[in-house]
C-alpha cells in the first residue's frame, strides 16, 4: 500500500485525475462572497492541484498561494493558463509563480509559514476529504499553524454511505468536520445538497447517495 503522498503522486502520473473538475465549483461562486476578503488578499489554496477554481480567485481580485504535492500537476496549470513561471527553490519546495499565482510544489504537512504569512482566507476545495480519517486532524492543526487567526476558510466537504468505496475522497460527515474544527473554530454551515449527479466519478464507483456540503470556518476568539 503506497502512503498517502505516492499515492497522488502516481494518480497525476497515471492520469487518473477524475477528481479534477474542468469548470469552477459554483460553491465557490456562490459563497466566496460571504468571507468578505477585500480585492487585493492573498487566498491560501491547499492540495490545489491545477483547480480553475484558483483562476477564478484571481480573476475576483485576488493573490493565490497554493501549495501542491504533484509536479505535474504544476506544471499543468501554468501551461494550461499559458503563463512561464518562475521557479526557485525553498527548502524541500520548488516554488513557481507566475502574475497573481504562486503554487509551492512540495509536502503540505511541511509547509513553511512564509508561504501563506499574508494570507487573508483559505479555500478547501476537497483537501480535507482527499485525506483519511487519521489525517485529517493534522491537516487541521496544520491550517491553523498556518494561517493568520483572522482568515476564514470555505470548505467543501462530502458524505457518502460508509464503506461503498474505499477513499479518497474520504466520507466526512458534519460530525467529523465538528471533531476536527469545533474546539478552534465556528462552523456556519452554507449549502447542502444532493451531489450525486455532479459526481459521474463517483457514480461509477458505486457510490449510491453523495451530499455535498459548503461551510464557512472561523477561528474562536
Amino acid at each position: 500500500m503506497p502512503s498517502t503522498a505516492d499515492f497522488w503522486i502516481q494518480r497525476w502520473e497515471k492520469g487518473e485525475t477524475g477528481f479534477h473538475r474542468d469548470e469552477v465549483h459554483d460553491f465557490l461562486t456562490r459563497h466566496w462572497p460571504k468571507l468578505d476578503l477585500a480585492i487585493g488578499t492573498t487566498v491560501f489554496v491547499p492540495l490545489c492541484g491545477k483547480s480553475r477554481d484558483m483562476v477564478w480567485l484571481a480573476a475576483a481580485g485576488h493573490r493565490v498561494v497554493g501549495v501542491e504535492l504533484s509536479p505535474l500537476a504544476v506544471d499543468d496549470f501554468f501551461r494550461e493558463q499559458g503563463m512561464e513561471a518562475d521557479t526557485r527553490k525553498v527548502g524541500d519546495f520548488i516554488v513557481r509563480s507566475s502574475g497573481p499565482f504562486t503554487i509551492w510544489c512540495g509536502d503540505f504537512f511541511k509547509l513553511p509559514a512564509e508561504a501563506t504569512r499574508d494570507a487573508a482566507g483559505a479555500y478547501d476545495r476537497a483537501a480535507l476529504v482527499a485525506l483519511p480519517a487519521g489525517l485529517q486532524g493534522r491537516y487541521a492543526q496544520k491550517l491553523a499553524e498556518l494561517l493568520p487567526a483572522s482568515a476564514p476558510i470555505l470548505l467543501t466537504s462530502l458524505t457518502y454511505p460508509e464503506g461503498q468505496i474505499p477513499g479518497p475522497p474520504f466520507s466526512t460527515p458534519l460530525a467529523q468536520v465538528a471533531s476536527i474544527f469545533a474546539a478552534t473554530h465556528s462552523i456556519g454551515l452554507l449549502e447542502s445538497r444532493d451531489g450525486l449527479e455532479q459526481s459521474q466519478n463517483l457514480k461509477v464507483r458505486g457510490v449510491t447517495a453523495l451530499e455535498e456540503v459548503a461551510y464557512v470556518l472561523r477561528r474562536k476568539p
